[in-house]
């Protein structure tokens, strides 16, 4: 993103004076005269002019009182005209004292005061004319919309794929129309109580279901929805917020949201938000490494880390998942650093450039970062050697550190604490099979098959995690320990709440292999969505999938809309809607086009 610059007001100094905007007693007598004689010719003038008092409101101080007085014109009665026209008058002198008083006060401002109020007016003009159409503040150069290929797609010809591709569509409207119809501009919904939600993750920033929603909606062809959400962006997106918010989910949701929405469309609203929110975002990146704070205040600029984040270290999963919207700003400085039997610590402090506590995951706090070092590689047209060389060095690690076999032959991938494995498996982790297949076309010939089988052995486990719940869905997390596979033996990790990370790798595995199980795993996943999740007001997680009956949380979250209906609905859609040669998936599954190296080859053009 380009950063704004703000040049400061400068005058020339007159090389006599001490201050150069000071100015003599004698000028600021001279001065005061001047004004007193402007101010009292303009309303005279104004005194004499015909619905004098009309004028005087509108200029001044837009009065809707007097406005009101005036709108009858000539063709009102005459009758009580005396008395309005007293009321009139006596509004009129008001005003009148209320602006000499105005006038006196401006006078006594310093120069470079009344310089300063200048600007701001202007500011405030401006940024008002870009609400109403006008010319834009961010001054963002012409760009020629090109729209990539695959933005939509085909019916599928097989009955069946077309039907529940036709039923995911269905799920979708529900989703969202319960959205619109009890949370509309609300960050998410409550399907169960049919109210809004809200989460300190955006600060006071709203709309993230709408925001996060828009290239579903596109891409499901829902033209009438995705106007309403353009409209809703258009003008009820703020980002002027004094709030906190979280830089990694802000960027993942609402910068990648608002860049899809944008090469999906053309539309130019959503790239003048997306690079006004990203210029917000920047302060983030001050600090001594350049590694950025996890919170922003978008008012102060001031960040921070989160406090339980080992002594105020930054997280891998936040710091390294901004690089495919904001490109490179990361990935130079973790190439430095040294790692741990070549696996990334999860914490890493911003000021010493040091690993904080040394746990490494490819689930929560690290899964993301993996999936962009190899994503910034494809997003390049596979120029990006470094992030390329950093990807498959990394995935080496994992599979010699992390990567395990149960003993009936479930593939997982632990988390590594201080030196020792722990045999635990997130939902978040199960990603990992869709990553590996799309990266297996780049790994060295010997290498490719190889990870092609690890990416369908997760697969089957993450598929193994929900076939051994009572209602089909995946916990949280699942361990490997104790004589038990692929189940989660504490409560805090019985919770199902409409994640997306084993439909992802089915969507991945389908379009690589077509192994039509990947298609019918997800459709079972479709079946107890609709059985357990499916509520009046929406679809809600649940708290324990084991549970034979389900507990809803009463949270429709924003990414099931995003990610969780994206991908079921890729799944179930011919390879040509989106394809991964033309698009890449940020870690909120919203598509980003790859920047072609040769210019040639131009993608097409918007009708």
């Amino acid at each position: 993103m380009p950063v704004a610059t703000l040049l400061p007001f400068t005058a020339t100094p007159n090389r006599k004076s001490a201050s150069p905007t000071s100015f003599r007693l004698t000028e600021k007598f001279i001065l005061l005269l001047v004004f007193s004689a402007f101010i009292t010719l303009c309303f005279g003038a104004i005194f004499f002019l015909p619905d004098s008092s009309k004028l005087l409101s509108g200029v001044f101080f837009h009065s809707s009182a007097v406005e009101t007085n005036t709108r009858t014109g000539p063709d009102s009665s005459d009758s009580g005209s005396a008395g309005n026209d007293e009321r009139v008058l006596a509004k009129i002198r008001k005003d009148h004292e209320k602006a000499l008083i105005e006038a006196k006060d401006t006078l006594q401002k310093r120069p470079d005061e009344i310089k300063q109020d200048i600007i701001n007016a202007k500011e405030k003009v401006a940024k008002e004319s870009v609400g109403q159409g006008g010319k834009d503040v961010n001054n963002l150069p012409f760009v020629e919309y090109q729209r990539p290929p695959g933005t939509t797609g085909h019916e599928p010809l097989d009955p069946e794929t077309r039907e529940r591709r036709a039923k995911v569509k269905e799920m979708m409207k529900h989703a969202w129309d319960s959205y619109r119809r009890y949370a509309w501009g609300s960050n998410e919904l409550r399907p169960v109580s049919k109210q809004g939600h809200s989460s300190n993750l955006f600060g006071s920033i709203k709309g993230a279901t709408i925001v996060d929603a828009l290239d579903t909606l596109y891409i499901m062809e829902m033209f009438e929805e995705f106007d309403a959400a353009t409209d809703w962006v258009e003008k009820n997106l703020d980002f002027n917020v004094n709030a906190e918010v979280s830089v990694f989910e802000v960027n993942i949701r609402f910068v990648g949201g608002l860049l899809s929405a944008y090469y999906l469309s053309g539309k130019e609203v959503f790239r003048r938000k997306a690079v006004e929110l990203g210029e917000k975002l920047l302060p983030a990146f001050k600090t001594p490494t350049g590694i950025p704070w996890a919170l922003l205040n978008l008012k102060s600029g001031i960040g921070r880390n989160w406090p339980w984040a080992s002594g105020g270290s930054s997280i891998l999963a936040e710091y390294g998942t901004l690089h495919l919207e904001f490109i490179y700003y990361v990935i130079f400085l973790l190439y430095t650093i040294t790692l741990y039997a070549g696996l990334y610590p999860n914490y890493l402090n911003p000021n010493s450039g040091q690993w904080g506590q040394h746990h490494v995951s490819v689930g929560g706090l690290g899964d993301s970062f993996y999936e962009y070092l190899l994503k910034a590689w494809l997003m390049s047209d596979k120029t990006d050697e470094e992030g390329k060389k950093m990807y498959y060095e990394a995935l080496q690690a994992i599979e010699t550190n992390l990567m395990r076999k149960s003993s009936s032959g479930l593939t997982y991938i632990a988390e590594w604490k201080g030196g020792l494995l722990e045999h635990k498996m997130g939902h978040l982790t199960c990603f990992a099979g869709g990553m590996i297949a799309l990266g297996a076309d780049g790994a060295p010939s010997d290498k490719t098959g190889h990870q092609m089988e690890q990416a369908a052995e997760i697969a089957r486990t993450c598929h193994e995690s929900y076939a051994r719940t009572a209602l089909k869905l995946g916990p949280e997390a699942f361990r490997f320990d104790g004589g038990v596979e692929a189940i989660a033996t504490r409560q805090n990790e019985k919770y199902f709440i409409l994640r997306p990370e084993v439909i992802e790798t089915y969507m991945y595995m389908w379009r690589f292999t077509h192994d039509p199980k990947y298609r019918e795993w997800g459709w079972e996943a479709i079946q107890a969505l609709e059985q357990h999740c499916k509520v009046e007001g929406g679809y809600s997680g649940i708290r324990d999938v084991y549970a034979s009956t389900p507990n809803h949380d009463d949270v429709q979250q924003s990414f099931y809309l995003a990610e969780t209906l994206k991908y079921l609905y890729l799944l179930f859609s011919d390879d040509d809607h989106l394809p991964f040669d033309h698009w890449v998936f940020n870690t909120e599954a919203h598509p980003l086009p790859v920047i072609k190296k040769d210019k040639t080859d131009r993608p097409n053009e918007v009708e």
